[in-house]
């Protein structure tokens, strides 16, 4: 990432960045942190967090590195706990988690992989946010990712589209009950070459009929991600909440 041109628009500010060792989530907790922000991050494995920590702290930001995963209710109360005891306030949530087990038609997915898509893609973030809410100052922020599969979603990727259109609603409502002393907002990205969509981004004919849909004829970056999420994280965003951004390059999403 070049950092030349970065300003400190969360010095003195706590982030916390859910699923955030690697992909999206690492670039958005590195973007944060190298604009001033002491990082929370977190994902499922010890071993993940530790060596996502290191990166980032190489780098001179302030870590706390906590083994979370979003469904399990003891992990997400921990997850607050730690934050407050080290940090004494939390002024920005991004919940970026998600899970898409299945390529499976909606109405031929296993009961228990729906079960568990809603689990971890919208329902942790409600249940995260229930726990962070009474935390949140006057100016605090919260981002939702979202996926441009949830404003039409694809059929090898229905069900999670599904999902990913809850958390555009998610957003508008977060918004309202939340106003006016915390923000929500929602990015929604295009598709980016990660881990996580390693099937579409490395066969080279869906890649290159992915980047044909797109404007600026290219696939987007964690770098892309994160700096739309600095954005409507930050002050500069001060007069906008209950808004779904998408990041995706000019591929169509909505009117």
């Amino acid at each position: 990432m070049n950092t030349t041109k970065l300003g400190m628009r969360f010095q003195g500010k706590v982030a916390i960045v859910t699923a955030s060792t690697q992909g999206i989530g690492f670039s958005i907790a590195e973007r944060l942190g190298l604009e001033g922000a002491s990082v929370v991050i977190s994902s499922r494995k010890q071993q993940n967090v530790d060596v996502a920590a290191d990166k980032l702290r190489a780098k001179g930001i302030e870590v706390l590195a906590v083994v979370c995963h979003v469904s399990n209710a003891q992990h997400r109360k921990n997850l607050i706990d730690k934050t407050l005891q080290k940090y004494g306030k939390i002024d920005v949530v991004v919940s970026n988690a998600a899970v898409n087990p299945s390529v499976d038609p909606i109405l031929q997915t296993q009961d228990s992989i729906i079960d568990k898509m809603w689990e971890i893609n919208v329902k942790s973030t409600i249940l995260l946010l229930k726990d962070a809410a009474p935390h949140l100052p006057k100016g605090s922020s919260v981002v939702l990712i979202s996926s441009i599969a949830g404003y039409n979603p694809p059929r090898t990727m229905a069900m999670y589209g599904v999902t990913k259109t809850a958390v555009l609603g998610l957003t508008k409502a977060l918004a309202s009950e939340m106003a006016p002393n915390t923000r929500v907002n929602c990015v929604v990205p295009g598709f980016v070459p990660t881990h996580f969509t390693a099937f579409f981004s490395t066969n080279d004919a869906i890649r290159e009929d992915l980047e044909g849909k797109t404007l600026i004829r290219r696939l987007g970056t964690t770098e892309d991600m994160a700096a739309a999420t600095a954005f409507l994280a930050s002050d500069d965003a001060s007069y906008i909440t209950g808004e779904n951004v998408v990041v995706s390059g000019g591929m169509p999403s909505r009117l």
